[in-house]
């Protein structure tokens, strides 16, 4: 009775853990959702917002006021000008983005591109759309990609590749010599680039963020792709955005309306607030998560696994070949019952699943007493016997 589009895909591996989680009652390090409050300032211009009646339908593609907000910001930050009435798209978040963005671009038939291990909606909006997912690997310990195994994935079918940097889940930021490479192929094979960057504020050392948009070359073929749900501790408000030329907004737009008609309109009046922050809340936003890293990666060491410490972002992958297991699912799930906390098989950012069953994913997003009480609980994993787990 289902359509074969739902068919070839699972549900949410990360929301099934966090269920999971829940049902155990453990610290959930797997979905990448904070446990502590976002800046007030943007709380009480939500509640303002609702207070004066900005209760009913915004313009489809956005707030006036947010949508300058943001081409403001893209102006600012990314180094990329664009007109908020004619290129920018306001979504329900940048998951919808990538799919408004998809639908508007893809056809049946089309191959899109898609680093892996990728976050895991990538491959399913490739699938809805009836494209056919290529996929590039990042490898550790940097997460960097072969030139020539991504020279070999274009080719006359290649409609667009998706970027996201900083990565989730690996935390590794595009250098310019990789966007460049990805600029030059998607020149030579009339393609698209979806720069997912979410993360773009979260980062860990000097190496900048980079747009691809400002490539040579790239301001009409790519869609830039961000939100406000990282960046301002508000992941339940939905509210991300796409950047691209007149003609791709025009796209994105109408698969938008249709989609969802629009985000919540007092949200995106308080969001607009949140984009005009000063400089000085990214620079704290940054050390906050710095301080969280650096907090938590040693607690993984001593737990006994291999860390690959991220770039940006606030995840980390590890490998749990060292503790003794091989089986990722069945490892979080034991995890999971005996330890009390929770994180995401690495098998679901990765196509066939089999290429990631060695490694897991944590995320650091918490609160310092969180990341204590996690760190602790993961220290009695030693004591975890494989043979002990379901399906191993």
């Amino acid at each position: 009775m289902l359509a074969k589009r739902v068919q070839v895909f699972s549900e949410s591996v990360i929301r099934e853990m966090t269920r999971l989680a829940q049902a155990h009652q453990a610290i959930n390090l797997g979905q990448g959702m904070p446990d502590f409050p976002a800046p007030q300032i943007i709380k009480d211009a939500a509640i303002q917002a609702i207070q004066e009646d900005f209760n009913q339908y915004a313009i489809t593609w956005g707030a006036p006021g947010l949508r300058r907000a943001i081409a403001e910001k893209m102006r600012r930050f990314n180094g990329i000008e664009c007109d908020p009435e004619t290129m920018i798209t306001v979504c329900c978040g940048a998951t919808e983005c990538m799919m408004a963005t998809m639908l508007a671009t893809i056809d049946p038939g089309d191959e899109v591109i898609i680093f892996q291990p990728f976050y895991e909606n990538y491959g399913p909006d490739a699938l809805l759309t009836g494209a056919t997912p290529r996929f590039v690997q990042l490898r550790p310990p940097g997460w960097g990609f072969d030139p020539d195994e991504l020279r070999a994935a274009f080719n006359s079918k290649t409609r667009a590749i998706i970027l996201n940097t900083p990565n989730n889940p690996t935390g590794h930021i595009f250098t310019h010599a990789e966007l460049s490479l990805i600029a030059e192929l998607c020149q030579e094979y009339d393609a698209l680039a979806f720069a997912d960057e979410i993360y773009e504020y979260i980062r860990y050392s000097d190496k900048p963020h980079l747009s691809i948009a400002t490539l040579p070359g790239m301001a009409d073929r790519t869609v830039t792709i961000s939100g406000l749900s990282k960046t301002f501790s508000i992941t339940g408000w939905r509210l991300g955005y796409c950047v691209a030329s007149p003609e791709l907004t025009t796209g994105i737009r109408k698969a938008h309306d249709f989609l969802t008609v629009g985000a919540p309109h007092p949200l995106q009046v308080a969001g607009a607030v949140a984009m005009g922050l000063p400089d000085s809340y990214y620079t704290s936003l940054c050390e906050g998560y710095r301080k969280r890293r650096e907090l938590f990666l040693p607690y993984l060491h001593q737990a006994g696994f291999t860390v690959y410490e991220p770039e940006g972002a606030y995840y980390v992958m590890v490998d749990i070949r060292p503790l003794g297991f091989a089986n990722d699912t069945a490892f979080v799930q034991q995890m999971i019952r005996e330890i009390g906390v929770s994180a995401v098989p690495g098998s679901s950012f990765f196509s066939p699943k089999e290429s990631g069953s060695h490694l897991v994913r944590f995320m650091f997003a918490k609160r310092d007493e969180t990341l204590h009480a996690a760190g602790e609980r993961l220290q009695r994993l030693r004591a975890l016997r494989p043979t002990t787990v379901s399906g191993q």
